[in-house]
């Protein structure tokens, strides 16, 4: 496993090990091929090539203070907004790759809640110099102390095709962090939590882009060929069961995450790459 950190990139290599398939498979409670040759399933690429970030260089929020994006200045607060990921193949499990990761934009603005910043970074991963995933992630800062996050939206009409339902519970959203490596406090305390605005703790947003993606996977939609865009809508707190239901145009070309209460927390596209 190396890392080698630039000042306009970073790039990782890492062993595409079984054990983060298999962890994440026994997290969400199903059942998944993970030796040695098996591939790693669409977006399940979060659990891998990971920054692993000192103690020293975690902020109050367990946000890291350094790295690729670092945040525009003190006392600002990340939000992760969304992103899109283009699948050109899968990585196997039993073979190194490797990730580079850079800024792909940056934009500053000053919105009713004072100064933001939209970075937009960059991961391109590789297998046997093949690039097989490259992948846009939307983060946002913005000022700390500002007004809390909007509610949900009004329910929409009832889901129209199959739906997937996930439990989630505060071992879930441990587990998860622990997979991903995300410090982030909003995700398991809860008094951190009411101190950004939340009444509970957060589901992690990728989390519900991946179980979108997986309801795809899971009714034979195939992602590799393909672009999925996911935009977080609102946030999901609360140990809950939420739904995944499919868009507007159907599962085929996209999903929505839902709360218990039906609001739509996150919405997906899928489209050619």
């Amino acid at each position: 496993m190396t890392s080698n950190t630039l000042t306009d990139h970073i790039e990782r290599t890492e062993y595409i090990a079984a054990e983060p398939v298999e962890s994440l498979a026994a997290a969400i409670n199903i059942d998944i091929p993970f030796g040695i040759g098996a591939t790693v399933p669409p977006l399940w690429h979060w659990l891998y090539l990971l920054e692993r970030s000192r103690a020293s260089e975690l902020g109050p929020d367990g946000h890291p203070t350094v790295g690729i994006p670092a945040p525009p200045g003190p006392d600002r607060r990340r939000m992760f907004a969304g992103g899109r990921v283009s699948t050109f193949g899968q990585l196997t499990i039993g073979a190194p790759a490797k990730k580079v990761i850079s800024v792909a934009r940056s934009v500053e603005k000053v919105g009713r809640t004072g100064p933001l910043t939209f970075t937009t970074v960059r991961h391109d991963i590789f297998q046997a110099d093949e690039l097989l995933i490259r992948e846009e992630q939307d983060i946002v800062y913005r000022a700390s102390g500002t007004s809390s996050l909007p509610l949900p939206p009004t329910p929409p009409a009832p889901p129209a095709g199959p739906v997937l339902r996930q439990a989630v519970d505060e071992r879930l959203l441990f587990r998860f962090s622990a997979l991903t490596y995300n410090a982030h406090r909003i995700h398991y305390d809860r008094d951190w939590c009411l101190n950004e605005g939340y009444d509970g703790l957060v589901i992690h947003g990728p989390l519900l882009a991946l179980m979108m993606g997986e309801h795809m996977r899971r009714e034979g939609i195939d992602l590799v060929g393909k672009t999925f865009a996911y935009r977080l809508a609102s946030p999901m707190t609360r140990p809950q069961t939420f739904s995944i239901v499919p868009g507007p145009n159907g599962l085929e070309n996209g999903a929505e995450a839902r709360s218990a209460e039906g609001a739509v927390c996150a919405v997906s596209t899928l489209s050619d790459v």
